[in-house]
């Protein structure tokens, strides 16, 4: 039976992120989360399907980790930097506000790409490209990919993705004043195709956070 409407546009989720002083951390791994950190997609759980990414997040005073692991892929990932939004990759949206009552974003709203890679001299460094809203009312300032650090590790059936995003490089974040961030988040795969949050992209998911869900800021 087809729903008309998607399970999950019927609720608002709210989902915990637990404080980690530690990262991002030196060595090979940049933020190395635990399971306590697992974002759950309530899409995929509300249809009964499982996504092909395991996505973990973490905070700390300094800023947002976000860990992505990407499986089921027969050959490596390709990313294109130069069509960042429509490329092998993993793309989030965060209001440091959580406005949700907002239909276009405005300057606490912020989307990047997240590229395992496409990036150095041979292509093989992965990316964070910040990109505009559409139909945003207002920008967040734009920051560069050289403000952003990640580290990424091909593997056997797919790819594994670490991503550090400065406070300073997310206009508003202050988890004392607003512990609640909105979230959006959808990996674009060249196999695996499109797996979004909650709703698709019959929804205007990528430039309206009315329809972001909620990260908990945990102390």
């Amino acid at each position: 039976m087809n729903d008309v409407i998607p399970p999950a546009f019927a609720f608002r989720f709210s989902m915990p992120v637990p404080c980690v002083d530690v990262i991002p951390r030196r060595g090979k791994r940049l933020l190395n989360l635990g399971e306590e950190c697992r974002i759950h997609w309530p899409g995929a759980e509300l249809s009964d399907a499982s996504p092909p990414v395991d996505l973990r997040v973490a905070w700390n005073e300094a800023g947002l980790g976000v860990e992505i692991r990407v499986s089921g892929r027969q050959h490596p990932p390709v990313s294109n930097p130069d069509l960042p939004d429509a490329t092998d990759g993993f793309q989030i949206w965060i209001d440091t506000r959580n406005t949700q009552t907002i239909h276009r974003a405005n300057r606490f709203c912020h989307q990047f790409c997240l590229l395992p890679n496409g990036g150095g001299k041979d292509g093989a460094d992965p990316i964070v490209q910040q990109l505009p809203i559409g139909r945003a009312a207002d920008d967040a300032p734009t920051f560069p990919s050289e403000r952003f650090t990640a580290k990424s590790e091909t593997l056997a059936d797919g790819y594994r993705l670490e991503v550090w995003l400065p406070g300073d490089t997310l206009n508003g974040f202050d988890p004392e004043i607003s512990p609640r961030l909105g979230f959006y988040c959808m990996l674009h795969d060249s196999e695996l195709g499109q797996h979004y949050l909650t709703v698709d992209s019959a929804f205007p998911v990528t430039n309206d956070p009315s329809l972001w869900q909620t990260l908990e800021l945990l102390s």
